[in-house]
């Protein structure tokens, strides 16, 4: 007779597949808490937003935000810099130096329209930030910096047009800058107004492509030669 002690023992669970370590990933957890953080600050600005609400969609604790961050301030800073970042990064794949001036600031406008239709959230962000009086793109050098690129970008473009004969002398690159963003911006950031107002679906496709068109002509006007 076979005692207990003889029976066959059933593999441990461990023996039969390799147990998978939790590996954490510290970029992709600060990238998780930017994003939920960007939802907070758009639907409730820096005032309002809390980091609390922020740690709890994605379950995890304020000690986290804080270790990664420092604080809700510097949180939001980071936010501002990833979302300048982000249409930076973009703007540096349109290859706007191997087009000719007129084409590279056809596409500019055009990328710029777009991306602020798409991108309301950043529209959002920087309405509030100009509320604090740029209170925390003071604080980042990254920001400056990135701007400085796009003038950079843009006046090099203007300089070749120049030479090429099709703009016109004397142009200031941050001038231009200001026309395109003020239009495709405002479209956006008052949408809900203007459209109230004077009656205008502004989100309709059509509305939209025409204003994309009136914008690249405007600016290309105003540069032409």
């Amino acid at each position: 007779m076979r005692m207990p002690s003889d029976l066959p023992v059933a593999p441990e669970a461990s023996t039969l597949e390799p147990r998978k370590s939790r590996k954490n990933n510290p970029e992709k957890t600060r990238e998780n808490i930017l994003q939920e953080a960007i939802v907070e600050f758009v639907q409730q600005g820096l005032s309002g937003a809390r980091v609390d609400a922020i740690a709890e969609r994605i379950q995890t604790s304020k000690r986290m935000i804080y270790y990664y961050f420092g604080s809700k301030e510097q949180l939001y800073v980071e936010v501002l810099e990833k979302l300048y970042g982000d249409i930076r990064s973009s703007e540096n794949h349109l290859h706007l130096a191997e087009l000719a001036p007129r084409e590279a600031i056809r596409r500019l406008v055009e990328f710029t329209f777009d991306h602020h239709d798409r991108n309301v959230d950043f529209v959002r962000i920087v309405s509030i930030e100009n509320i604090h009086n740029a209170e925390y793109v003071k604080q980042s050098q990254t920001i400056k910096a990135m701007n400085n690129t796009l003038l950079d970008s843009l006046g090099t473009i203007v300089h070749r047009g120049v030479e090429e004969g099709v703009f016109r002398d004397g142009i200031n690159p941050l001038d231009v800058h200001l026309l395109i963003r003020s239009f495709c911006f405002y479209r956006v950031s008052n949408r809900h107004t203007v459209g109230e107002i004077f009656h205008i679906d502004l989100p309709d496709v059509a509305v939209k492509q025409r204003h994309r068109q009136m914008i690249c002509e405007a600016v290309l006007r105003y540069l032409q030669a």
